[in-house]
């Protein structure tokens, strides 16, 4: 079963990387373009994948161990990421912090880019990072994200905003997934984050957001008129109904390790959401779910590659464990191989500050290499072409950012 869970899930990385072309063939095919288009949702890709798993357990190992295989997986994560992206992307929310985000900029649109690009993936640290990918996409989204933006300038402004969520969570304990795993463990409070992560993070989030911005520049002041003009019509929901939004997002954040709690909590906000409708546009469900399942099925998937990750993670010497991390991390989740460092005995000081600035420098290469990052290409995968988002163009776009992310934690 070890061996087919690794050859199912290096089949799920390729499927990953060759999503855009099952998209291509939806349209060349259209009798098949229904299940062509399904295959080509990124966001399906592991679910997919790990349904596969279990039937192939099922017959090897008998359908009691499939079951018992699957009941005994932790799916806390991604109920947590449906959760938190329904309620970040409410109306009201994203509402308030354009408003900030307004007052902050006087209205110039590179500064509201740049805003975008910096200010709310470190605020990612407060309010988790899932909930700062949800905002900062859909705020970038009319700006940058949009039809007449050249291909290769989107791909860049991706890979800065995957790169800068995932380490703009790392100035306290808990907001950023690959963090939450060791800190623990190791004891790590968010005293320790600031002092030997947070100010690196905070340098290379302000450089990467600065130099996509200024490439950008032209097509940000050109802007969308269109689409501006459209986000400026709409009337602003109530503050005391962002508030209460907020609220919500901040008591989903503070149970965030409680699935019983926050998605009793959740039904209530689905219920205020009712009951005030005028004051809401149609909730992100389906993108959420996708997601989760998505992440729910990496997890299938990913309690399967131990056998071969951990011996890897721990024959590496400190230097060797840095750049192992950073290059792991664009075939497997960040937070896996955290994780996996954590279950190390005696794996010194040093060791442990390089396992998590490799892992966190590099959660931008690939979809599955941060838990965010599938929040935000099911957002964003509408302005690019064929409204699918490549995996080498993420890779390609995202390669100087993390360079930047790793000079900063490394020298």
């Amino acid at each position: 079963m070890q061996l087919i869970g690794a050859i199912l899930f290096a089949l799920a990385l390729l499927h990953t990387f060759s999503a855009k072309a099952f998209e291509r063939l939806s349209h060349r095919f259209p009798r098949h373009s229904g299940l062509l288009h399904l295959l080509g949702e990124v966001e399906v890709v592991f679910g997919f994948w790990a349904m596969v798993l279990l039937v192939a357990m099922a017959f090897v190992a008998g359908p009691q161990n499939a079951i018992a295989y699957a009941e005994t997986q932790q799916y806390t994560e991604p109920l947590f990421v449906f959760v938190v992206m329904v309620v970040a992307a409410s109306r009201p929310v994203l509402d308030f912090v354009q408003r900030l985000i307004d007052m902050l900029s006087g209205g110039r649109p590179l500064l509201q880019a740049w805003l975008g690009l910096a200010l709310v993936p470190l605020v990612g640290s407060l309010i988790t990072e899932p909930a700062a990918m949800t905002l900062a996409a859909l705020i970038l989204a009319p700006q940058i994200f949009r039809h007449g933006v050249p291909e290769w300038q989107k791909y860049a402004a991706l890979g800065v905003l995957f790169v800068n969520v995932s380490i703009g969570g790392t100035l306290t304990a808990y907001a950023a997934p690959p963090v939450l795993m060791v800190a623990a463990t190791w004891q790590w409070d968010s005293a320790f984050m600031a002092a030997n992560f947070g100010w690196k993070a905070t340098l290379a989030v302000l450089v990467n957001a600065s130099a996509v911005t200024w490439l950008l520049r032209e097509q940000l002041r050109s802007g969308s008129k269109g689409d501006t003009a459209a986000h400026s019509a709409r009337t602003a929901a109530p503050m005391l109904t962002s508030i209460i939004h907020l609220g919500f997002l901040a008591a989903v954040v503070l149970l965030a390790h409680h699935p019983v709690l926050f998605l009793g909590l959740f039904l209530f906000f689905i219920g205020f959401t009712t009951a005030y409708p005028q004051h809401q546009s149609p909730l992100i469900l389906k993108e959420a779910l996708l997601v989760g399942f998505f992440l729910a099925g990496l997890v299938v998937l990913g309690s399967m590659q131990q056998w071969w990750l951990q011996p890897i993670v721990e024959s590496l010497q400190p230097v060797a464990l840095f750049f192992g991390a950073l290059g792991l991390t664009a075939i497997t989740d960040n937070a896996a191989l955290t994780y996996l460092g954590s279950l190390i005995d005696g794996i010194s000081p040093q060791a442990q500050y390089m396992l998590v600035a490799g892992a966190v420098a590099g959660g931008g290469l690939t979809v599955i290499a941060n838990a965010p990052n599938p929040a935000g290409v099911a957002l964003l995968r509408k302005g690019f072409r064929d409204e699918s988002i490549g995996a080498l163009g993420l890779l390609a776009g995202a390669l100087a950012p993390t360079a930047v992310a790793a000079a900063a934690f490394f020298l």
